[in-house]
């Protein structure tokens, strides 16, 4: 069993639940994947950093920080970046606040010291959805003077999320779809 496979299996076992449940986009669905349990797990991130790491790889510019909207992208970015230091490529993590910091430098980006200005980075995400939390990280990525050159998530709902990005500019990359949880 390949890295994919192994993981498809942990998220069918941990992460996916049939059953009726509103999203984050307020839309109803008859199915929900959490991925915490997955992202949460030693062996889960271990495979999905070093998945996610190797789509980095194949990116038009060398990618200097990956994260995404805190609290999905958290895990993601950590496993990234520890996989990236242990092959020898060392990228920091960074998080993606909700709203500013409320004491201190209210600061929106946490790792943002890490990323000089102009670094090109890769928004991760768990779910997309509508794309709706992936477009948040990105403006404020860029707002705090980053440049996002690569977006990458576990699973794609196939619910128009894709649509959404590539109106604003950016190609989606998952690395499963609603097909994958959905078929037998």
């Amino acid at each position: 069993m390949n890295l994919r496979e192994r993981l498809l299996e942990l998220l069918k076992e941990k992460a996916y639940k049939k059953g009726k449940v509103i999203l984050t986009s307020g839309k109803e669905s008859d199915f929900y994947i959490d991925c915490r349990p997955v992202t949460l797990h030693p062996e889960g991130a271990y495979l999905l950093g070093k998945l996610l790491y190797e789509r980095l790889q194949d990116s038009p510019k060398t990618i200097g920080g990956v994260g995404g909207l805190t609290m999905g992208a958290d895990p993601i970015a950590t496993a990234v970046s520890l996989i990236s230091y242990l092959e020898g490529k060392p990228i920091p993590a960074f998080i993606v606040r909700k709203e500013p910091k409320k004491h201190g430098r209210g600061l929106w980006i946490e790792g943002i010291h890490n990323l000089p200005e102009g670094t090109p980075v890769a928004i991760v995400e768990d779910v997309v959805t509508t794309g709706g939390s992936t477009l948040k990280a990105i403006e404020r990525a860029k707002e705090e003077g980053l440049e996002v050159v690569k977006v990458l998530a576990i699973v794609d709902r196939e619910e128009g999320g894709q649509e959404n990005l590539k109106r604003q500019g950016f190609k989606l990359e998952s690395l499963f779809r609603r097909y994958d949880f959905l078929e037998g």
